[in-house]
């Protein structure tokens, strides 16, 4: 663990950067508010196609979860921003969010961790969930019609999944079809959010807030 990243932790809204197996991976914490003891790490969307943590979903998950006094940790994925690395589809980027959930474990021992993801995040998010055991899975648009969602086992926690219903890049229907094999995943269809819910960043907000619970 390097000293910057011990140093810097507490402070809100700033830049570090956590050792990952490609390299330093960089990342940015909100704090939280209050005395809830859960800290949510917050996946971006695919690396080849612009995706980062400065994604404006991204941005949203990080403000709704921050509004119920979660600590949050968003991080590029190697490759982007200032993460070191190179895309490793998929494969690699399992292992990246499995860097940044131990090294914030070994900051915030007795917390619940929630891992939520947004498209690519939220495949990352299901592909290493049963390694690391999270309490909340928090998922947005997870796209089941571009990457093998076979052998993912059904979750062990609570599951929130948000879909838009006009979704363009990820069947809205597919989603829902593989989300019934699952008795533990709770669904919520936005009927006028595409993929990227522009204009609809405010309802994917809401329906966050309001279907999670402390």
């Amino acid at each position: 663990m390097t000293e910057l990243a011990k140093e810097i932790f507490p402070g809100d809204g700033t830049h570090f950067f956590i050792p990952g197996p490609a390299g330093m991976i960089e990342s940015m914490v909100s704090a939280a508010q209050g005395d809830v003891n859960i800290m949510a790490i917050i996946c971006h969307p695919h690396p080849l196609y612009g995706g980062s943590m400065q994604n404006k979903v991204v941005h949203t998950l990080d403000k709704a979860l921050h509004k119920l006094g979660v600590l949050t940790l968003r991080f590029n994925f190697r490759g982007i921003g200032r993460s070191e690395g190179e895309y490793a589809d998929a494969i690699g980027e399992v292992d990246d969010l499995g860097a940044v959930v131990t090294w914030l474990r070994e900051r915030k021992p007795g917390y619940q961790l929630w891992l939520a993801g947004f498209s690519f995040g939220a495949y990352i998010v299901m592909r290493a969930m049963q390694a690391h055991q999270p309490s909340q899975l928090l998922l947005v648009a997870p796209p089941v019609n571009i990457f093998d969602f076979n052998g993912i086992q059904s979750p062990q926690c609570p599951c929130l999944l948000i879909q838009g219903a006009e979704d363009e890049i990820v069947d809205s229907q597919q989603v829902l079809d593989w989300a019934q094999q699952f008795s533990g995943i709770n669904v919520v269809q936005l009927p006028a959010a595409g993929h990227f819910f522009h204009g609809q960043l405010n309802v994917l907000q809401a329906a966050i807030t309001d279907n999670l619970t402390l």
